[in-house]
């Protein structure tokens, strides 16, 4: 945000904070390690305020639980900015000294009172209020947010929203307050910073800037393309209208990640050519033309990077099996076999070629990251100590460029309820398994709660199921067969699916595959179904 692609804060920070607000997270069971951060937080005297459709375990936490309705997050910022304004709470001085954009963002919130926004969230307008004020007296507060905010086709709208929030309140650029996006997976961070993004080179460089370009052709000896790529939904796109023709899959399990399955399942049938290069032979593998056994994270040398910033060195403790090999290793052979003169580095030559060109992490020697325990960024050269938080230079005499408050409206999620599809249906993690359970789903675990429908028991009731009872549940896209789960946290009118197990229940069968043209993100948490029961 501002430019940066990474969150603005520190685990510890949220430790020492006076207010949380998980906005879309049930880190509790998403995100487990920093929910530790979290409840010493709470046990230091933080208030904790969870906004979620589900009473999630994150929100069984929380000093007050804001049950929004699926994709009205917007509406619910907006509201909260204008109560914050009308109610004269906002940080007039940071707003003028280092934000632009304010006259035209208090007139677009102004039609979002406390009325209307809980008419469109079905949160009681008294809470709205109250997180408002809560939020902007804290002094001190952490926004965070997963993949309940960017899983929707308004997704960065729904980030602006909240960064909006913060900057009303000056929550931004000092130690304890700050803009939390909690990655949604082991090192997704380090991707984006390496830049396997459709429009940065590494360190968040522009592809699309001549000078930035310059310097990695001079280092790499090529030329680069000047535009951006194709992000994944543009991918499908292309797969579908036939321009697309050939793809190199590291590490993903597309054909049950991606929303809309069968469409998924469609263009990569219809693929000339498929390599996949994992450490399993997931579903997308057996489809492949190529399949290069990769290494595990434990039979290679590299680094992570977590939502902190702080980049840790990964230690190799085993050999790989058999055929397998590093990511670098396969790359570099097969660029071999293509005819390029491509020597294969040691993860640590790759990293420091990587640090002569990304600023951020120029000081960043494995040296110095074995010596300190991990560094965050940015960290330019090797008498920096790292960075606890971002955007200080927002409370400084010369800001640098001002950090623009956004009008975004709120639009309704693109897949409507009506009688045929009366019931919202979200989808999420547990706490025990990992995405598509190509990891996870291969060893049993006592608190594991299989592929299972999640409905309210007004919802069974009304539809004459009980628990345990099998139904088919119908999208416009596809339909499933599972068994109830009676949950007492979910709201009439909701339910819930997880994604980790696709072989006995795909959920993505039923997600609409509608996205946000922003960001490429598809709108995995608002689906709707209805629910029939199967005759016995």
């Amino acid at each position: 945000m501002f430019g940066a692609g990474g969150g603005t804060s520190s685990y510890r920070e949220m430790e020492e904070t006076d207010l949380i607000i998980l906005w879309g997270s049930n880190a509790r069971e998403a995100h487990p390690i920093f929910f530790h951060h979290v409840l010493k937080g709470i046990h230091n005297g933080a208030r904790l305020y969870v906004v979620d459709p589900r009473r999630t375990p994150s929100a069984q936490w929380a000093d007050v639980w804001l049950g929004l309705d699926v994709g009205s997050d917007i509406a619910l910022a907006n509201a909260m900015g204008r109560e914050i304004i009308v109610s004269d709470l906002h940080n007039k001085a940071f707003i003028d000294h280092a934000t632009s954009g304010f006259e035209d963002y208090a007139a677009a919130v102004e039609g979002y009172t406390l009325a209307r926004g809980e008419t469109i969230t079905g949160v009681p307008a008294e809470a709205i209020r109250e997180l408002a004020h809560a939020y902007a007296t804290a002094p001190t507060a952490q926004l965070c947010w997963t993949l309940g905010i960017t899983e929707h086709h308004d997704a960065v709208d729904n980030v602006l929203s909240l960064v909006n929030l913060a900057l009303l309140t000056g929550h931004v650029g000092r130690y304890g307050s700050g803009l939390v996006p909690i990655r949604g997976q082991n090192n997704v961070q380090g991707g984006g910073d390496m830049g396997a993004l459709p429009n940065r080179l590494p360190g968040f460089q522009d592809v699309e800037n001549p000078d930035l370009r310059a310097k990695f052709e001079d280092a790499w000896g090529v030329t680069i393309p000047p535009k951006r790529g194709l992000h994944i939904s543009l991918m499908h796109e292309a797969m579908d209208e036939g321009r697309l023709r050939a793809l190199y899959v590291v590490g993903e399990n597309p054909l049950q990640s991606e929303a809309d399955g069968e469409a998924m399942q469609r263009r990569l049938g219809g693929l000339d050519f498929m390599v996949v290069q994992d450490i399993f032979l997931t579903p997308t593998a057996e489809l492949a033309d190529v399949v290069l056994p990769a290494a595990g994270w434990a039979e290679v040398e590299g680094t992570v990077t977590s939502s902190e910033r702080r980049v840790q060195r990964m230690r190799k403790a085993v050999q790989p099996p058999g055929e397998a090999m590093g990511d670098i290793e396969w790359l570099c052979m097969v660029a071999r076999a293509m005819g390029h003169d491509w020597p294969t580095p040691t993860a640590e030559e790759a990293w420091d070629e990587l640090r002569s060109l990304s600023p951020m992490h120029g000081g960043m020697s494995y040296a110095r990251l074995e010596e300190m325990g991990g560094i965050q960024w940015p960290c330019p050269d090797e008498s920096h100590p790292g960075t606890l938080f971002l955007h200080g230079r927002l409370w400084e005499e010369d800001t640098g460029p001002k950090a623009p408050l956004s009008v975004v409206e709120w639009t309704a999620p693109v897949d409507p309820l009506d009688d045929d599809y009366p019931i919202r249906l979200t989808t999420g993690r547990r706490l025990d398994s990992f995405n598509t359970g190509v990891q996870t789903g291969r060893y049993q675990s006592p608190r594991r709660i299989a592929g299972v429908l999640d409905l309210s028991p007004e919802d069974a009731e009304s539809l004459g199921v009980g628990e345990g009872d099998m139904v088919q549940i119908v999208s416009r896209r596809g339909r499933v067969t599972a068994p109830i789960r009676l949950d007492r946290s979910l709201r009439p009118g909701l339910s819930f699916m997880a994604v980790h197990f696709p072989d006995d229940v795909d959920v993505n069968r039923l997600t609409i595959d509608a996205w946000d043209p922003k960001s490429g993100t598809a709108e995995f948490k608002a689906t709707a179904v209805r629910i029939e029961p199967v005759p016995s």
